[in-house]
């Protein structure tokens, strides 16, 4: 079957420029053409999948037959083979040692700093005072995260250069990922500072790393976690090198997704006072007055859909695969080392799927509603054997947010926010007033 091609390919840049000009706006264009659609990223023809159904196949039912594409290839040097990045037997026995990382009770023991940091957050906030929640939403990410992995005195410098270097690693990034390989190479801004923001990264990881072997105490945390797994099948531990690769995955995949969802949900529940009154009713009616627990999570019903609501609307825009031995696509032959793009952003927003896209409506995610929708219609962590690991950590992490904060302030919008698009939205000048309740 004959794929058609995208309009508006250049010379040597394929479809690159287009992409990085216009972005979620080319990719939701792109279901006009078809199921597949050719595109090219510079000279490298890929296949874009536009159906649920295919994106179903591409992430759970064939994903065997699928490998990490070329924007991880881009990756892959710098932030080595963690989770993210690795494909095949090698990634599933780093799934299995990590699994027990991201079990409900230790998620639950993780609920414990994600209540305590944003209340250490919340009380430095002065009523009247106005916050750029966005700094505010990244800040409280990082420190999560951090401390999930690293309680120790020496881990704490590890937290603080996240802070410095993270959002520089995933926004420089993306730009060289979808970029000819000669643009990485050339001595500019965008490259500097993604270059001095890894090696800054990798030395003090490795200190940390370092740091445990020589103490070898298990401090409760997911360094030590990882650094005491074992394969079940050759009792073998990782190597630092692949703790290396796994830290910093989990510090840029965990810290992204959540810092987005945390400075939109503010927005979007400012922006629609009926979906506050009903977040703050349930708030009332579960916690009573009491502070949230981690077991309180999943009655918290409604505060879960707009968590979800969220990450629908705001999610990330690509992902890429490469197939690994021959697949049949929707009628298309796929050879191996076939690159297919897969846009969860264009897919949550497809019209036929989600009426009024850019409304945000929590109730689409009551149960009712939610059974209806096809498979490969909602995949804000992918899916599959490649899904995110910490797609928990990240709701619980978000619905305990919006239960420490909704009841103490209110966030009054001082103007409206700027959108930055790298792979995903971020807000920029979320300024908004906290307001005691």
């Amino acid at each position: 079957m004959s794929v058609p091609v995208a309009p508006g390919r250049l010379p040597f840049l394929g479809h690159t420029l287009p992409m990085l000009r216009k972005r979620f706006e080319f990719t939701a264009n792109l279901r006009r053409h078809g199921d597949l659609v050719e595109i090219y990223l510079g000279p490298m023809r890929t296949l874009f999948v536009t159906s649920p159904q295919l994106m179903h196949q591409v992430l759970v039912t064939d994903a065997p037959k699928f490998h990490k594409g070329q924007l991880f290839d881009k990756f892959r040097p710098f932030m080595g083979n963690g989770l993210a990045m690795s494909n095949g037997a090698f990634h599933l026995r780093q799934r299995r040692m990590m699994q027990p990382a991201f079990h409900r009770d230790r998620i639950a023991g993780y609920a414990d700093v994600m209540t305590r940091a944003t209340h250490e957050l919340v009380d430095r906030w002065r009523p009247g005072e106005v916050r750029r929640v966005e700094e505010d939403a990244q800040a409280l990410a990082i420190t999560i995260v951090g401390e999930s992995l690293f309680s120790t005195e020496i881990g704490k410098l590890a937290i603080d250069e996240a802070r410095r270097s993270v959002f520089v690693i995933i926004k420089n990034g993306i730009v060289r990922a979808l970029s000819p390989a000669f643009v990485e190479k050339l001595p500019i801004p965008v490259n500097r500072e993604f270059d001095a923001a890894i090696a800054r990264m990798r030395a003090i990881v490795n200190e940390v790393i370092a740091s445990w072997r020589a103490d070898g105490t298990d401090h409760g945390d997911l360094l030590s976690t990882l650094m005491l797994a074992r394969d079940p099948e050759t009792d073998e531990p990782m190597t630092d090198q692949q703790v290396f690769d796994e830290v910093i995955t989990l510090l840029s995949a965990g810290i992204e997704t959540t810092a987005l969802a945390l400075a939109w949900v503010f927005h979007e529940i400012a922006a629609n006072p009926e979906v506050e009154q009903r977040l703050l009713a349930e708030i009332d009616d579960v916690l009573a007055g009491r502070p949230v627990t981690f077991a309180d999570v999943p009655k918290l019903t409604y505060a879960g859909r707009v968590a979800t609501e969220v990450l629908r609307k705001y999610s990330i825009w690509l992902l890429m695969r490469r197939t690994a031995e021959d697949v049949d696509l929707g009628g298309t032959h796929l050879p191996p080392g076939t690159e297919v793009i897969i846009s969860p952003h264009a897919m949550h927003h497809n019209p036929a799927l989600y009426p009024d896209p850019e409304r945000f409506d929590p109730d689409r995610w009551a149960p009712e509603r939610a059974r209806q929708l096809p498979k490969g219609a909602f995949v804000p962590f992918g899916g599959g054997i490649h899904q995110c690991i910490g797609n928990h950590f990240a709701l619980t992490e978000i619905v305990i947010t919006m239960a420490i904060v909704c009841p103490r302030y209110r966030l009054v919008p001082v103007q409206p926010p700027r959108s930055k698009f790298t792979n995903a939205v971020y807000p920029v000048g979320l300024f908004m007033k906290a307001v005691p309740r």
